[in-house]
């Protein structure tokens, strides 16, 4: 098994996109690259500690690869908005694609090069890639929070389109019986 931590908005979003994938054991919702250890959800909503909201996924690579991981990444949030990702602002929303080793790395910039060259957004990837300094499981309450809230408002407009897409696009790489 192997790890990949990424960035792409409120984590409720991201974690709902990946955990239903083949070959994801888990996908944790969690704080890292900040400046405190073990900080809260309300620290890091401050924007004073540096953290990105992320999810660390652990998965298998005979199943799915880190590439296909990172090609998920790209299509299901909009790396080109700094700090941002729809209604949600602050650093915590960042962008990013914390790497565990310099394969990864090598992967992810030769990914956002190949994406800022052919234009794929209107504007170019503000994506950072850095490596994993830290990551702190967010509180349980973060957890699996789409599969537990899926009713709630915020979750029907704005993670339910992002998982409705993963569904559309990669619905090959979803685990049988996934009930996204």
């Amino acid at each position: 098994m192997e790890k990949a931590t990424f960035g792409a908005g409120c984590f409720w979003c991201v974690e709902a996109v990946f955990q239903d994938l083949e070959g994801v054991e888990k996908a944790v919702s969690g704080y890292s690259n900040g400046r405190i250890a073990s900080p809260t959800y309300r620290e890091v909503c401050s924007g004073l500690t540096g953290h990105a909201e992320v999810i660390q996924i652990t998965y298998d690579p005979a199943i799915i690869s880190f590439e296909q991981l990172l090609e998920i990444f790209w299509k299901t949030h909009d790396p080109t908005t700094l700090n941002r990702q729809g209604a949600d602002a602050g650093t915590q929303y960042r962008s990013g694609v914390y790497y565990h080793n310099e394969e990864q790395k090598r992967l992810a910039e030769e990914y956002k090069q190949k994406l800022n060259e052919a234009k794929a957004f209107d504007q170019p990837i503000v994506t950072e890639i850095e490596p994993l300094k830290s990551f702190y499981p967010a509180e349980d309450y973060h957890q699996n929070y789409y599969k537990q809230n899926g009713r709630e408002p915020y979750c029907q407009f704005v993670v339910r389109p992002k998982v409705d897409k993963v569904r559309a696009v990669f619905g090959d790489k979803l685990k049988k019986g996934a009930l996204l």
